[in-house]
Parts: structure tokens; sequence; C-alpha cells
């Protein structure tokens, strides 16, 4: 695997492939590697000639500058993971490689970005879509490859690609979870031991709630979840919503869609997770 830190020489790299014939594929991530990515390497791994895989932690993307600086960094670390899933290339640029001038594009995909993490998070996924478009437009790979953990942003690059005609495929992979249920995440590093298990019922109540939801109306099975969240120590709930799963927008019957997805963000001390749940598809 080779490790590379500007936009030319993993144009260089790739050019040379591209004129084999040979494809491309990316996952776009912030680092802090764990198995959820290690997924999306080796699916991108078995489906394309090449995959480049991008760590950078991006900061258009936050909006609180604490929540960039404890962002954990371990280039080191991702770099073996990527290597053992099959990785031709880590892209690891700079920030000035990818900002050189700050980027004053402005992306607007409503109503998709306007709810849940768009209205608690504001700018965050102007910055999303900053940093992604930047990427395809250096790496221009055929596929490219998102988990579906983070719902929302999904939903909008798919967006995007449609809007801007970026010609590529997007690749939604499953949530991948620990044993007990947790849903993998970077900010699980941050959790303690203690704050760990707490973390656990979120997971236990979207998974109770699944079942609840076979005999219950939309507006019961959100109090359902909402109450049991509001109800463990060490959690406090931000949202939780019922949402068709493509416009993202609130239903208020299981017959309004045949997609039913809850997304749910909730702070575990101070570390806030997003998970989510599809009742139907």
């Amino acid at each position: 695997m080779e490790i590379v830190h500007t936009i030319k020489d993993l144009q260089a790299a790739l050019a040379a492939l591209r004129a084999q014939g040979k494809t491309v594929g990316l996952v776009p991530t912030m680092g802090a590697l764990h198995a959820g990515h290690a997924s999306l390497v080796k699916r991108c791994v078995a489906e394309n000639d090449a995959a480049v895989v991008s760590v950078f932690v991006n900061p258009t993307q936050f909006n609180d500058k604490n929540d960039l600086a404890k962002y954990p960094r371990t280039l080191d670390a991702d770099c073996r993971l990527l290597e053992q899933c099959g990785a031709a290339f880590a892209f690891a640029p700079s920030v000035e490689e990818m900002y050189p001038e700050p980027d004053t594009r402005q992306f607007s995909y409503a109503p998709l970005d306007t709810v849940m993490e768009g209205k608690y998070r504001p700018g965050h996924f102007n910055g999303v879509c900053q940093i992604v478009s930047k990427l395809f437009e250096a790496v221009k790979p055929d596929r490219a490859y998102f988990g579906e953990k983070d719902f929302q942003q999904l939903a909008i690059i798919r967006e995007m690609v449609r809007q801007l005609k970026f010609p590529l495929q997007i690749v939604g992979c499953p949530i991948v979870r620990e044993e007990d249920g947790l849903a993998l995440s970077s900010r699980n590093a941050r959790l303690s031991a203690e704050e760990r298990q707490q973390a656990l019922k979120i997971s236990q109540t979207l998974f109770a709630s699944r079942d609840y939801a076979k005999s219950h109306t939309v507006a019961e099975t959100q109090k359902f979840v909402e109450d049991a969240i509001e109800a463990a120590p060490g959690l406090r709930l931000e949202y939780f919503e019922l949402v068709d799963g493509n416009t993202l927008q609130k239903i208020a019957n299981w017959e309004d869609t045949s997609y039913a997805v809850g997304c749910i963000t909730v702070f575990c001390g101070e570390v806030r997770l997003i998970d989510n749940i599809k009742y139907k598809e």
C-alpha cells in the first residue's frame, strides 16, 4: 500500500492505473478507523481494481471547535489496518492541501439537510459536501462507499451526486455493530468504561422498538424510544425521529411510506452518538 499526501501524486498514480483500464474505488474517512470502516474498505477492494481510502479530519464539517480538537487522530494505526484490508492507497492530505484557500461554496439540498443533524449541527453538511466533492474531483472514483450509520449523510451525498452529475456510483453499506449491539463509531474511543455500558441502551432501545412498532402506532413508538432513553442513566436524548428513508421527512403513520427509518442522536456523557434502525424497507 502506498501512503500519499498530495492530490498531484495521487492523481499521477491513479492515471497510470486507469491507462491499464483499471477501476478505482474510494472510501472517504476521517481516520480513527475501526471494523466498520474495515468493512467498507474490504467491499471497495472486492469491487474495484484499486481502493483509495482518504484519512482526513475535515475541519469544515465541525460546528464545535472542541469536538474537532478532540477527534482522535491515529494515522499509523489507520494505515496498518488499511494495508491489512488490501487498500492500494491511503490518501492522508494536510488541511492546506485540501483547502489551499477558504472554500466558500454553499451546498443546499433542502429538505434533506435541514432536518435532524442539519437542524442541530448548522453548517455540518455543507462541510461534508465541500470535502466529499473535493475528494470526488481529486480521485474521480468509479464507486464511493459510505456507511449507513450516517444515514442522513448518505442521503445527502446521493443527492449531491445526482444534482452535480458526478459520474460515479454511491454504495451504501450496512451498520457494523459490536457483538453487544453498539454501533461502531470513532467516538466510542472517548467513552469511559461506565459510559460504554450506558451507551448500550441506545441500540437495545432501537431493537426493542422494532418489535414494539409491529403492534403500535408511529406516535406510540416515538414515545417508547424517547421514554426509554430519557430514563436511562448517563444518556441525554437530542432527538429521535421516524422518517421516510428517502425524503428524511417525518411520518405520521406506518402507511405513509414503504421505507421507514428511526434516526437517533444521544449524548452519553459528553460524547455525541448517532444510530438508526429500519422499520420498513
